[in-house]
């Protein structure tokens, strides 16, 4: 293919990615794929110690302590997540074998895992008491004693146990402490993490960058006859080669107008829509970038109007942003653009959703949603038009609420 062969329409992608959802290991799935498991947000990534500065973990297992104490919370258990990683500084995986962090309301967290396993967690975490089980050892019957010492004379209380952790451990773990009474741990995971410090806006901003730049990089690689699944895997390339993890999802014309798509889509023909949204790890925070162009000699009347639709509501939302601003405004700002332009059917989806350590997380920008918006949150704001049978166009950008409005951290599409 020559380059002349090949638009991105008038800057939608700049030249300067966050493990994708968990199911994107099961997009653009070749036929090899076909019983793929899809991608568990638990694996262990190629990095193996912290991003971050020890004193940035004192600081976010202090806040911790404080959620717990106003909650009126005893204990907050965590089995390897994002979570876990969030307050320990690695996430070595989860599986049949127990993990958990046991971080008291007052005093030092421990760590209960297999003895095997004791040494490569003290080297890479930031939590120094770990206490080890042996194989033919009940693991629960090590958390009771372990919860015994952290709050001794106490029989009984409050456990805020993180919310992503197996049903199968919670049993086991109320039946190891039948005087606990065990809470989700949300409330407090999810206060601690929706601020950002500028340590973590700054991960986002590298992860940020590299998704842009492996975003231009494929599209230029773009040729008649590519599969859905050539230009994913060229797209994850590029990510790996910029030194971050990362994929995402690729839809060509008619496959564009589903907003998660799906393996097996046409094959690239001139003057069709190309939607690529994708992202990638940095230090264990993640990216979310979407861009759609059109791939030929001049994008069609419609996709220009649809595009520049879904423009003007992206720029309509980050003009409303402000720290007190309802989530649920955010939402309806967007729409009210899109349905004045008559297609208002066609925004299936929310606004946007928060950003950090996970693909998706909170606060989410969808109505119902009255949270307001503060200082450090981040998220993405992308709004669509799908018109099955047709195409779809999204536009997705990272965000940032500052003291005085939103700050966009990737560089955003120009109009057509």
């Amino acid at each position: 293919m020559q380059r002349r062969e090949f638009l991105v329409t008038a800057g939608a992608v700049a030249a300067p990615l966050a493990t994708r959802k968990a199911e994107v290991g099961t997009r653009n799935g070749g036929p090899d794929d076909l019983f793929r498991v899809p991608r568990s947000p638990f694996r262990v990534g190629p990095s193996q110690d912290p991003s971050l500065p020890p004193e940035v973990f004192a600081r976010r297992l202090e806040r911790a302590r404080s959620e717990l104490k106003a909650r009126g919370l005893d204990l907050l258990i965590a089995t390897p997540s994002t979570n876990y990683e969030y307050l320990t500084g690695y996430n070595p995986g989860r599986s049949e074998r127990l993990i958990a962090l046991l971080l008291p309301v007052a005093g030092a967290p421990a760590i209960v895992c297999p003895s095997f396993e004791v040494e490569r967690i003290k080297r890479h975490s930031v939590i120094t008491d770990l206490h080890g089980w042996e194989e033919q050892e009940d693991p629960h019957a090590l958390v009771r004693e372990t919860v015994r010492r952290l709050r001794p004379g106490s029989g009984r209380g409050a456990i805020a146990l993180e919310s992503s952790t197996a049903y199968q451990t919670f049993r086991r773990l109320g039946a190891a402490l039948p005087g606990w009474k065990f809470v989700d741990a949300a409330p407090v995971t999810e206060r601690l993490r929706v601020i950002k410090s500028p340590e973590e806006v700054g991960l986002l901003r590298r992860a940020i960058a590299i998704t842009l730049d492996a975003i231009a990089a494929t599209f230029a690689q773009l040729a008649v006859g590519a599969t859905e699944v050539d230009v994913a895997q060229a797209l994850s390339r590029e990510m790996q080669q910029r030194g971050a993890p990362g994929d995402g999802l690729v839809q060509f014309g008619p496959s564009s107008a589903l907003p998660h798509g799906g393996p097996g889509g046409p094959k690239l023909e001139r003057e069709m829509v190309v939607l690529i949204d994708c992202g990638c790890r940095v230090g264990g925070y993640t990216s979310d970038i979407t861009r759609t162009i059109w791939f030929g000699d001049s994008p069609s009347d419609e996709f220009r109007k649809v595009f520049n639709v879904v423009h003007d509501a992206q720029t309509a939302a980050m003009d409303l942003g402000r720290p007190g601003t309802p989530c649920e405004e955010m939402d309806r700002t967007a729409r009210t653009v899109i349905t004045a332009a008559g297609y208002g059917p066609c925004f299936t989806h929310r606004l946007g959703h928060g950003l950090g350590m996970d693909g998706h997380e909170p606060e989410y920008l969808v109505e119902g949603n009255k949270t307001r918006l503060e200082p450090g949150m981040v998220f993405t704001i992308e709004p669509g038009i799908y018109q099955l049978g047709k195409f779809g166009v999204r536009i997705e950008d990272d965000c940032v609420m500052t003291e005085s409005g939103v700050e966009v951290l990737s560089q955003r599409a120009a109009k057509l």
